[in-house]
């Protein structure tokens, strides 16, 4: 709410920002066209990115499921639930299952009350209410003491506050005088500062900012995890968050601008992500080329096993590991640890 009740500070947009954005666009624009020319690619990628959406954005708040249980968790129908964090891990499923297989139509209250909900479906308590209490957002440091970052909206002042946002919000969209990613940046960053559960504020959050992201035209979460990104650079998602942070409650004289670059990155990235998929795949070669390409011209200086499958879908583990064996012996790359939480790095 706070973002959009001072107009300039939503504009104007630092410059590498709007370089980003002008790359976004390009790449969301190229991005229609391969649903009929790589369908069995897009089957499997979505496969692939809603599990480790699930997955990451329940990591990020530290609800971590054993590896052998979660397609069973996410399979829609669990049996039973071995303890509550497997519940949640559930819930998690059934929200963004919701987003991606119905048509919720416009952002509403009601809307964010009804994945709430279904984020505890499957747990003792009852989702779908805000917080009845006032609550704190703290910092766990590293000698397990804990600073309070910032006081949220009180309870009895947010359901004033979530109309106003989500109202806001809509209309930004709607009128277009904003570029949308940057409305999507200041709903989150509003949400997760208005706080208004007493807990999965920030898995909420996330869901809500991949409905708008695919709505308003960005639907490259729908095969390339954001959730995972952000995971994969957490420290720099809550310093970025911080940052903006400051001054919202002095009448909104806050900066946008952190968190906003910080989103507006995860997307690019995302970007890339996919067009590097589709180019592996449309590449021609061996799967062992494709591996090997990737490994050696495109592969962070430290990658792991699941960061080629990643990369290049649809090529067997067995395969991935003869050409990591034949790079190793060739000298050009090296191996730190064994087993599954094996990482490699370039020579």
């Amino acid at each position: 709410m706070r973002s959009f009740q001072r107009p300039e500070s939503l504009d104007p947009v630092p410059g590498d920002v709007v370089a980003k954005l002008r790359r976004i666009d390009r790449a969301a624009g190229a991005e229609a066209r391969y649903a009929d020319q790589l369908p069995q690619l897009l089957d499997f990628l979505r496969d692939e990115a809603r599990i480790e959406s699930i997955t990451a954005s329940s990591a990020i708040e530290g609800i971590v499921v054993d590896d052998s249980r979660v397609r069973k968790l996410v399979s829609g129908a669990p049996d039973r639930f071995r303890n509550r964090i497997e519940a949640e891990f559930a819930g998690y499923t059934a929200a963004l299952d919701y987003l991606t297989q119905e048509d919720p139509g416009a952002l509403t209250v009601g809307l964010v009350l009804h994945l709430h909900r279904l984020l505890f479906s499957f747990t003792e308590d009852r989702g779908g209410s805000f917080k009845s209490d006032d609550n704190l957002v703290v910092d766990r440091q590293p000698d397990g003491s804990r600073v309070v970052r910032f006081t949220p909206v009180s309870a009895r002042e947010t359901p004033f506050f979530m109309d106003e946002l989500v109202t806001r919000t809509w209309a930004a969209l709607e009128g277009g005088e904003q570029h949308p990613l940057i409305v999507v940046a200041a709903f989150a960053l509003d949400f997760l500062v208005v706080h208004p559960f007493a807990d999965g504020n920030g898995r909420v959050a996330r869901l809500v900012t991949s409905y708008l992201l695919q709505r308003t035209g960005y639907g490259v979460g729908r095969f390339v995890s954001l959730e995972q990104l952000i995971y994969d650079s957490k420290k720099e998602y809550y310093a970025a968050l911080a940052a903006s942070t400051v001054g919202w409650f002095d009448d909104g004289r806050h900066d946008l601008w952190p968190w906003a670059r910080y989103l507006v990155e995860r997307l690019a990235a995302a970007y890339g992500q996919f067009q590097d998929r589709v180019a592996a795949e449309t590449s021609g070669g061996t799967k062992q080329d494709r591996v090997r390409d990737f490994v050696i011209l495109h592969a962070p200086a430290t990658f792991s096993i699941a960061d080629i499958r990643r990369a290049v879908p649809g090529v067997s583990d067995n395969t991935i590991r003869i050409v990591l064996g034949q790079l190793k012996v060739s000298g050009r790359i090296t191996n730190d640890g064994t087993g599954r939480g094996a990482t490699w790095r370039r020579l």
